[in-house]
C-alpha cells in the first residue's frame, strides 16, 4: 500500500481527494492537514510514503511544510498541487525538495498516476505546470553561451538532444517520437542526465536545460 498524506487548507478539497485515493486499492490516507504546521506533524506521527501538498495555506505555508518534512526524513515524497496563482511558488517548492507537481484541475487518473510514480521514486509532474516553470526560467534566464561545452560537461551528442527537448518541456513519449527512440530509451537517457548535472528530478533538468542554454 502506498501511504500518502492530504495537505490542503480547504475541506471539500481534502475530502475529493480522500474519496478518490480511497477508492484505489493499492493507496491508504493516513490523514488530512489543513495547514503546515499540522502536515508537520502527521507526517511525523505517522511518516506518508508520498504527500501531496497545498503551497498557500494559512501559517505555515506548503513551502516550509516541504522543507520540514523532508528534513526530518528525506524519502518521503512531496507532490505539489498547483493552480496558475501559484507560478510565483513553483521555484520555491522546487528548491525545498519537492519531486513533482501536478495541476489542481488534472484529470482523476492523473492524480492517482502521480501518487505512484512519486512512490516508485519517479518525478511526476503535469505538462502545463513544467512548462510554466520552464517559462519562468526563460524570462529569468541571464546570458548564457550560445553553444555549451558538451564534451566538457560528459553528455553525448543523443543526451543533448534528449535534454533540449526537456527543456523545451516535452513528455518522455514525445521526445521518443521526435527522435526516433523507444520510451525506455529516453528514460535511460533523462536519468543518465540526472546522474551528470546532479539533478534531481525532471522538473530541476528541465529549468537547468534552460538556464544553462541546452535548451534554445
Amino acid at each position: 500500500m502506498i501511504r500518502v498524506l492530504l495537505v490542503d487548507d480547504q475541506q471539500l478539497v481534502r475530502a475529493g481527494l480522500r474519496m478518490l485515493c480511497e477508492a484505489a486499492p493499492d493507496i491508504e490516507v493516513t490523514g488530512e492537514a489543513e495547514n503546515g504546521q499540522r502536515a508537520v506533524a502527521l507526517a511525523a506521527e505517522d511518516p506518508p510514503d508520498v504527500v501531496l501538498m497545498d503551497l498557500r495555506m494559512p501559517g505555515l505555508d506548503g513551502i516550509g511544510a516541504t522543507e520540514r518534512i523532508l528534513g526530518a526524513r528525506p524519502s518521503t515524497r512531496v507532490v505539489v498541487l498547483t493552480t496558475f496563482d501559484d507560478d510565483d511558488h513553483l521555484y520555491p517548492a522546487l528548491g525545498a525538495g519537492a519531486c513533482g507537481f501536478l495541476a489542481k484541475d488534472a484529470a482523476p487518473a492523473e492524480l492517482l498516476d502521480a501518487i505512484r510514480r512519486a512512490a516508485a521514486g519517479d518525478s511526476p509532474f503535469s505538462p502545463a505546470v513544467l512548462r510554466r516553470l520552464v517559462g519562468r526560467a526563460l524570462e529569468n534566464r541571464a546570458a548564457v553561451p550560445a553553444s555549451p561545452d558538451r564534451v566538457a560537461a560528459g553528455i553525448t551528442e543523443r543526451e543533448a538532444e534528449v535534454l533540449s527537448l526537456v527543456g523545451a518541456g516535452l513528455s518522455n513519449a514525445e521526445i521518443a517520437g521526435r527522435l526516433y527512440l523507444g520510451v525506455t530509451t529516453v528514460k535511460t537517457h533523462v536519468a543518465s542526465l540526472m546522474a551528470k548535472t546532479g539533478h534531481a528530478n525532471r522538473v530541476q533538468l528541465a529549468v537547468f536545460a534552460v538556464r544553462s542554454g541546452w535548451t534554445p
